[in-house]
């Protein structure tokens, strides 16, 4: 799905592709309650075989949520990683076989914010830490918002059970992010990123079930048999 400005013949100056390497060998490290890690011996051509440890993620989706004030909501929430209350967008994995990531966004905003959106557009799409983790990242635009009623409520619990919510201006979000104070990845490119759309008219969004390649479908153990035999293929030819 192209944007606007790709159909106006505004081709972008250089974009991403797709060119695996040959897997001539993978084992399961560790199994977790969310992701993997795999090890991969990756055969990069001329010779060449490399080992490399993966988190195979099963990918996630986020929300920046604009009310008609022009203002973003973060919420603040502990993670334990970094030992740090992180400023935030509502986001959450994709942990739901075959579910539509609009679905997923949509059912975080409601989880985690007790808001609903009428309108929604793609904003951003990205790979978190593509050297070591094969987490995609879907960001959403949430618009025409409303509150989810009483009775129908999340009730959150763990980290999620403290969570603030806090409305800010955009541009006061934009500096937050450049001058250093607001660190999280979602939040970091879905601020700046609907900064930059609501500058080009909102002419950059995608619709909310634009094609996403470059999600999972099938984790790395799945795909291991398929990965082997094709370099061994590769090889005899």
């Amino acid at each position: 799905m192209s944007t606007p400005r790709e159909a106006a013949g505004h081709e972008p100056v250089v974009r991403d592709v797709v060119a695996p390497r040959p897997v001539v060998r993978r084992e399961l490290v560790h199994h977790g309650r969310i992701w993997d890690v795999v090890a991969d011996d990756v055969d990069l051509g001329g010779g060449t075989v490399v080992s490399r440890e993966i988190v195979d993620h099963p990918g996630a989706v986020a929300v920046v949520a604009l009310d008609d004030d022009g203002r973003v909501l973060l919420l603040r929430q502990y993670r334990h990683p970094v030992r740090r209350e992180l400023w935030e967008v509502p986001a959450g994995l994709l942990d739901v076989a075959g579910e539509p990531a609009d679905v997923a966004a949509a059912r975080e905003l409601g989880e985690e914010a007790d808001l609903r959106a009428a309108r929604w557009d793609v904003l951003v799409d990205y790979y978190t830490s593509p050297g070591g983790s094969s987490e995609a990242l879907r960001v959403f635009l949430a618009r025409d918002l409303s509150a989810v009623p009483d009775a129908e409520r999340h009730v959150r619990e763990d980290e999620e059970r403290d969570i603030e919510l806090r409305w800010v201006a955009l541009d006061d979000a934009v500096d937050a992010v450049l001058g250093g104070a607001v660190h999280n990845p979602s939040a970091v490119v879905g601020v700046l990123a609907a900064h930059a759309a609501r500058a080009a008219g909102w002419s950059t969004l995608r619709p909310a079930d634009s094609p996403w390649p470059e999600r999972r479908t099938a984790t790395m153990t799945e795909r291991a048999a398929t990965d082997v035999r094709g370099a061994g293929a590769a090889d005899q030819g």
